[in-house]
Parts: C-alpha cells; structure tokens; sequence
C-alpha cells in the first residue's frame, strides 16, 4: 500500500469524502489475502509478500512450485473487492537444493 505525501495545502481546500479512504481499503485487501494466503496449507509456508494498489493484488516473493504460483493467484483473485491480480511470484531455483 502505497501513501501519498499531502502537500502542504491539502485537506483545508479538498476535504475527504465521506466513508473509508481508498488506502482503507487497500490495507483491508492485503490483510485478507495475507490473512487466506497463511491458512491455505498450498501457500502458507512460501515466501508471499502481499502489496494493494488501488485494489490491484501484487503478490511476489518465492515459492516451491508452478503448482503454490496458481493457487496463490487464484487465492487473491477470490477475495471480494480485488480487480486485478498481479502474480509476480518466482520458483524457487531446485538447482540449488541439489547436492
């Protein structure tokens, strides 16, 4: 979520609509995907970080395989008031793990 710097003038000549702000309701969107991402036992030990931009779901970070990639995609998609789902997500590299 990003925040905007206020210029000095802002708010005394541009008063907030009423109800919650758009930044509200990117926190709310990420805490719930974060929150689904963590109890779904494909995705809840992977290395997901979580970002909202004007409702739009970044999800990056590492994960084990094409298969965690999806479903961490469709997990955010699932979330009601989510229009856009930006699956950055990499594999993790199985080369390394090798001996």
């Amino acid at each position: 979520m990003l925040i905007p710097w206020p210029y000095p003038d802002e708010g005394a000549s541009h008063p907030q609509p009423p109800g919650p702000s758009p930044h509200d309701e990117d926190g709310r969107l990420a805490a719930l995907v974060a929150q689904r991402l963590s109890s779904d036992w494909t995705t809840r030990r992977q290395q997901i970080v979580v970002t909202v931009q004007n409702r739009v779901v970044i999800l990056a970070g590492i994960v084990a395989g094409p298969d965690t990639r999806r479903v961490a995609g469709e997990i955010a998609w699932d979330v009601e008031g989510v229009v856009d789902v930006c699956n950055a997500l990499r594999l993790a590299d199985s080369r390394r793990f090798r001996r």
